[in-house]
């Protein structure tokens, strides 16, 4: 457990203060929007400290996202006196590029360009160590849960089995790097993820008639509220189950949707997400210490997104509205 004292994140919490002001706030996110050409889009982007983009295309971006995440990753994880913060937010790019990797071998296709970059394992370096079978740099968490969902996907051809026994191992990897450094802000972060992904889990479920032994079998665990009392709870009844909790309001909004009339679920999920901004935008209120790392990379991450939704709307011509229909709540 590491035993550091707020005082030592006087540097890195100064440093994160000065770069807050580059990020993308609603008002730069309006403008992106609004703007009549890229010009205006392009402006933004240097304000933020992107740069200019190569181009106006899917491609382009992409490569503009991936740079902008790795180099947060490594100044931040650099210079944070506990890599282990920068780490837990690191970990969706490692599984994710585990999902890639298990299902290219069932599939015999090629996972290179499938792979992203951010994670604590390089993409190329992890391709090769793959091919060889030898991949002794990596956890022993990851490792084992890579063979696991390769041997899931090779007995049942199930790809969500496989990304099943992935996501158990994301999420119990979170939990344990967030122990391992002390945090309890961002040990309750974490609790938050999964509650929001197994809330997610039950409503999606129920609106497909699932039975409660189904719902167990894929809710996760590691929350604040436990996989067996959600699946035991009927869909409309999971306001009252979360409603003490940052996730109330979305609880409440997801217990409505197996109603003829409820529609898709990007509201909910919406709801989902700003809850977790909300329980992260607590750390703007601490002038210095892990919090003002943690909230950090949760803003770049969240910034990041945004653009993505940004640029990919105007690309694919999307109006105003439906573009800020899919955005979420803001960090900064």
């Amino acid at each position: 457990m590491s035993h550091r004292k707020d005082t030592d994140y006087l540097s890195i919490s100064a440093r994160i203060h000065a770069m807050e002001t580059r990020m993308l706030t609603k008002e730069r996110m309006e403008r992106m929007i609004d703007a009549k050409d890229n010009s205006e889009v392009v402006k933004v982007l240097e304000e933020c400290g992107y740069g200019e983009p190569s181009g106006m295309d899917k491609r382009s971006l992409e490569e503009m996202l991936a740079r902008a995440r790795e180099t947060a990753f490594r100044e931040i994880g650099g210079a944070a006196p506990d890599r282990g913060l920068t780490a837990v937010f690191q970990l969706r790019y490692d599984y994710h590029n585990a999902k890639v990797l298990v299902k290219a071998q069932l599939r015999g296709t090629d996972p290179g360009p499938l792979l992203l970059s951010g994670g604590r394992y390089d993409p190329e370096k992890l391709l090769a160590g793959w091919e060889r079978d030898e991949l002794s740099e990596c956890s022993q968490t990851y490792r084992f849960a890579i063979q696991e969902a390769r041997q899931v996907l090779a007995d049942t051809k199930d790809a969500q089995q496989a990304d099943l026994v992935l996501d158990r191992a994301c999420y119990a990897e979170m939990d344990q790097l967030a122990r391992e450094t002390g945090s309890s802000f961002l040990q309750g972060y974490v609790r938050l993820v999964i509650d929001s992904t197994n809330l997610r889990t039950a409503v999606r479920c129920g609106r497909q008639a699932q039975d409660s032994e189904f719902v167990l079998s894929v809710l996760l665990p590691g929350g604040n509220v436990s996989p067996r009392t959600i699946a035991a709870t009927k869909v409309e009844d999971l306001g009252e189950l979360f409603q003490s909790g940052p996730l109330a309001a979305a609880a409440a909004m997801g217990a409505k949707m197996l109603q003829p009339d409820a529609g898709s679920l990007t509201r909910f999920e919406g709801a989902c997400d700003d809850a977790v901004t909300a329980y992260m935008s607590q750390a703007k209120r601490i002038p210095f210490g892990e919090q003002t790392v943690i909230g950090y990379l949760y803003a770049k991450e969240l910034e990041l997104t945004a653009v993505r939704i940004i640029l990919s709307g105007r690309m694919a011509g999307l109006d105003r509205g439906t573009i800020r229909s899919r955005l979420r709540a803001t960090y900064v």
